[in-house]
């Protein structure tokens, strides 16, 4: 047998796969559970995805999340997105060592501290709780994710193309939206979608900053486990599992579409 794959690796692997996943399949299983003991398997039914569409409460929780998720996305795409170019391009100014740490301290600091920091900062402004908060506290926590993606793709970045455009008579601005930007959509892609998923992830901090009619799903779902799963919940978590993974299926195969295209670009203009 080969040594690299003895039977204590394929062992160790096949454990640590199970303790990953296994607990995601069981969810998914009783997802279609008959039973309303979402221990008890009672036979195959998928009246719980109906119960759970007629769920106003869930229904309203996840219309929240997916505005929130959005919104704070799209936004810590752009601000990451401008941190990581700030951070790559000027590397001496007064106040880098700072605006660093204040971009990526989210990363290292607890959450339970970057929430308690958010709600007293908007008691302090007295800006009231409820999908603002929401909102701007998971810009405030996803913005850092963005910057590392981008940051690293830009530092690999071949400074050569966008000098060579704009010897050519393009300004700095065309130059960016029309070199810079196309080469670094694939990781900005990427950091738009995992502030998106950390947003549908995050319970701690929206417990902190939420307010009436800002309810998330975790919160929602969270509130509901206390007092016992039951068989929506399972319904609801199997959608979530399958929606993120749908998206990231997209992103693989759009990423591997265009490193394609680039790699036939490439080898024409060598041919030509």
């Amino acid at each position: 047998m080969n040594p690299t794959w003895s039977r204590f690796n394929i062992t160790s692997i096949v454990l640590g796969f199970a303790f990953l996943y296994l607990p995601i399949v069981l969810l998914i299983v009783f997802s279609f559970n008959e039973s309303k003991l979402v221990t008890v398997w009672g036979g195959f039914s998928t009246k719980w995805y109906v119960s759970l569409f007629h769920n106003q409460g869930l229904m309203d929780a996840t219309w929240v999340t997916a505005r929130v998720g959005v919104i704070s996305a799209t936004v810590a795409t752009v601000l990451g997105t401008l941190a990581a170019l700030t951070l790559t391009r000027y590397t001496r100014f007064k106040g880098r060592v700072l605006f660093s740490g204040m971009v990526f301290a989210p990363l290292v600091m607890p959450e339970v501290i970057t929430g308690l920091s958010l709600l007293l900062l908007f008691v302090a402004v007295g800006l009231d709780r409820g999908f603002l908060t929401v909102t701007l506290a998971h810009i405030t926590l996803t913005m850092c994710f963005v910057a590392v993606v981008v940051q690293s793709r830009l530092v690999s970045f071949d400074r050569s193309l966008e000098e060579a455009a704009m010897d050519l008579g393009a300004t700095p601005v065309k130059t960016f939206f029309q070199i810079t930007l196309p080469v670094i959509m694939p990781a900005i892609v990427s950091g738009w979608m995992l502030a998106f998923t950390l947003s549908l992830d995050d319970l701690v901090i929206a417990s902190f900053t939420s307010g009436p009619g800002a309810t998330t799903l975790p919160m929602k779902i969270y509130s509901q486990v206390r007092l016992g799963v039951t068989p929506e919940i399972n319904a609801a978590c199997t959608i979530l599992i399958a929606v993120v993974a749908i998206g990231v299926i997209i992103a693989s195969l759009a990423n591997k579409r265009r490193e394609v295209q680039r790699q036939l670009d490439e080898q024409a203009a060598q041919r030509g």
